[in-house]
């Protein structure tokens, strides 16, 4: 008898996605502020996301463990504290070096959350309806990379224009604790808000009994380095850590290269730019869903690896509004790297797929190492040159499209064979 289904846990799950998402692509639009804020270098800059997603890359496979053996709950309210903590302890001290230590705490909590919820949302909603779960929270997902862009920018220009008169009870409470030469922390203070009252809310809700699949669950050390020795486990982990770094060099560093080359203003133009590539990434994840039902999920990648070298060649030498324009559309052509190099990599072993899943999911260190390697390589050469690199990353998601040889394939609907079934029925 199917379990009963939970539809307040779900909505909760859907939340946290949100919140994971809003505070893990927050900072893109800021960076141009922050680098002169503590009159640092641009790989200096690349620090600050390198010390969030480096968190995914240490605790990914350990979440896994712990979650199996405290539960869902527990760690869940770990993980907002743990982001309440960091946040509150950038937003009280906003200095360089706190910022790096805030920071990856922070990602620590969201590693750990983004291992516990996906169970949980299997088992809320009913298994039989997890794929269309999971697509949904992934446009929730989408939709926090798509506003919060607009929230840090707004925040910044509100307390730069602070009038005592018509400012809102918060912003009040934020000019009052935010330097007026730092503006932009006060995302912090906001993070910090949002944070605890996730936890307050989680420590109040009765959580369903998750009991791992056997695909879910990550195996002990030695089954991890059984899988590492694997050639077909490290090129699949390459290949998440390739579209991570991209992801992120492209998102972290596209407002200071409108601000560089093209004088456009990271609080305007440089915020709309990192909103539209979240936002055409979304839109983009849709559009894949419907290709890979009549496309095998192999000549998917090939096309959009192609459109997206061939977007960054426009955004790195057009003029300012094809930079723009390119920038945003490059989100599209990312959308569905990340669920085909996922599903071409799990359905490449025949087991282990917990472990598996938790060493691709390492991978996401990625978004810590591509950014420090753009950024070093933009101080010696300049920006430009360094994002040049992103060339490298996706020419290697788009070999994974000529010698992934998966045991399962992506299933397709053939349009002749369709037309070809109603001809005989006739």
């Amino acid at each position: 008898m199917s379990q009963t289904k939970n539809y307040g846990m779900v909505l909760l799950v859907f939340v946290t996605f949100f919140v994971i998402s809003f505070l893990s692509n927050v900072m893109g639009p800021l960076i141009p502020l922050i680098k002169d804020s503590f009159s640092v270098g641009f790989a200096m800059a690349a620090l600050l996301p390198f010390f969030f997603f480096a968190a995914y890359g240490v605790m990914s496979i350990p979440a896994g463990i712990l979650v199996d053996k405290y539960k869902e709950k527990k760690m869940m309210l770990f993980s907002f504290a743990l982001a309440t903590l960091g946040a509150l302890m950038f937003a009280a001290f906003p200095n360089y070096n706190n910022a790096l230590a805030s920071l990856f705490i922070m990602g620590t909590g969201m590693a750990t959350l983004q291992v516990a919820i996906n169970p949980l949302l299997r088992v809320s909603g009913g298994e039989e309806h997890f794929a269309f779960y999971s697509v949904l929270a992934q446009l929730f997902f989408g939709t926090a990379s798509f506003i919060s862009p607009w929230v840090s920018s707004d925040l910044v220009n509100s307390l730069d224009n602070y009038n005592e008169k018509t400012a809102s009870f918060l912003l009040t409470q934020l000019h009052s604790l935010v330097p007026s030469s730092l503006p932009w922390t006060s995302i912090y203070w906001v993070i910090a808000l949002v944070a605890l009252a996730m936890t307050l809310i989680i420590l109040f809700v009765k959580f369903p009994e998750v009991k791992l699949k056997s695909d879910e669950k990550v195996d002990g050390i030695s089954t991890t380095l059984k899988l590492l020795k694997n050639k077909t486990v490290l090129l699949y982990f390459l290949g998440i850590f390739a579209y991570v770094g991209t992801e992120q060099g492209l998102a972290n560093w596209m407002s200071e290269y409108l601000k560089n080359y093209h004088d456009l203003n990271p609080l305007v133009e440089g915020k709309n730019a990192v909103s539209l590539f979240w936002g055409m990434l979304t839109i983009g994840c849709i559009l894949g869903l419907v290709l890979l039902k009549f496309i095998d999920s192999r000549l998917v990648l090939k096309l959009f690896s192609v459109g997206a070298m061939i977007s960054l060649a426009f955004a790195l030498f057009g003029s300012a509004n094809v930079s723009l324009v390119a920038f945003s559309f490059s989100g599209f052509c990312l959308s569905v790297m990340w669920s085909v190099i996922f599903s071409l990599s799990l359905n490449s072993l025949q087991k282990n797929h917990g472990t598996f899943a938790g060493i691709l999911c390492t991978g996401i260190a990625g978004g810590a190492i591509i950014p420090i390697i753009v950024g070093t390589l933009g101080d010696a050469f300049g920006l430009k040159a360094g994002m040049l690199f992103l060339f490298v990353t996706l020419a290697y998601i788009l070999s994974i499209g000529f010698w992934s040889n998966p045991l399962i394939h992506n299933q397709t609907i053939s349009l002749r064979k369709k037309q070809t079934s109603k001809l005989s029925s006739l």
